[in-house]
């Protein structure tokens, strides 16, 4: 048995429990959600939530009703993935998806205009997003961490994040090369760890192994604490993770039945 397996039980279940299982291709349709709600009622247990399309969230949510998982919240993304700087356009995208059932919001952060130095467009497009989410709804700010060429940049833009209110920050949409790193997970977890908030980190983009979302997790517990490696705190977008985390657990429990 690989070793991973016999010494993960507990952190593979924990994946999963972290887990926004998630589909945001082009072409995805109603029963693709539907697909999507069927894979998250595992015998393992569910994952944190589905991320889907802000038109699919309906499907998604008679998706999980059927599977017997009603209670696993729907997640959705707003100015995505081109992360614009217009904040009536994010205000209404928010609204619309909050009351088509939303109960998460994944905002994208309009890096390109923070980068050409107008911090004032990325407050506005977070403000009008923050307005809409207080109170209703969790808001991960999507930085497109592989954007910043220089760390210091990364790091003002999850400082102004923290500072408008984001609850979680995350690192990537998936459709901007490179996706997440270490190197940038560290620089956003350091602002959430400085900033004295217990803001949450989500990482997305190109985590499809278990060893890869364990290492993110070890990140999570070394500079945030313990108490962070939790759904509340701390989330892995992605979907091809899923049969890997599936795998690890089936061997578990094969292992845990031998006499």
């Amino acid at each position: 048995m690989d070793p991973i397996a016999a010494a993960t039980e507990s952190v593979s279940a924990l994946v999963l429990r972290c887990l926004d299982l998630t589909s945001l291709g082009e072409d995805d349709t109603p029963a693709r959600a539907a697909e999507l709600a069927r894979k998250a009622a595992t015998p393992f247990g569910q994952p944190a939530a589905l991320c889907v399309y802000p038109e699919l969230i309906v499907a998604a949510r008679m998706g999980l009703a059927r599977a017997g998982i009603a209670e696993v919240p729907v997640a959705t993304v707003v100015n995505f993935p081109e992360g614009a700087a217009d904040p009536a356009r994010v205000e209404r995208e928010t609204r619309r998806a909050l009351a088509a059932g939303a109960d998460e919001i994944d905002l994208v952060f309009p890096w390109r205009s923070f980068l050409a130095g107008d911090e004032a467009a990325a407050r506005a497009v977070l403000a009008a997003a923050q307005a809409r989410c207080h109170g209703r709804a969790p808001l991960k700010l999507i930085l497109e961490s592989g954007a910043y060429r220089d760390p210091g940049a990364l790091d003002a833009a999850a400082q102004l994040g923290l500072e408008g209110g984001a609850d979680f920050l995350k690192t990537s949409t998936g459709k901007h090369s490179p996706g997440a790193t270490p190197e940038a997970a560290r620089i956003i977890l350091k602002a959430i760890a400085d900033s004295g908030r217990s803001a949450g980190f989500k990482v997305s983009g190109g985590v499809r192994s278990l060893r890869e979302a364990v290492a993110y997790m070890a990140l999570v517990r070394q500079i945030l604490g313990e108490a962070a490696v939790s759904p509340a705190r701390f989330r892995i977008g992605a979907s091809a993770l899923l049969d890997d985390v599936l795998q690890s657990l089936t061997l578990e429990r094969a292992d845990a039945d031998r006499p």
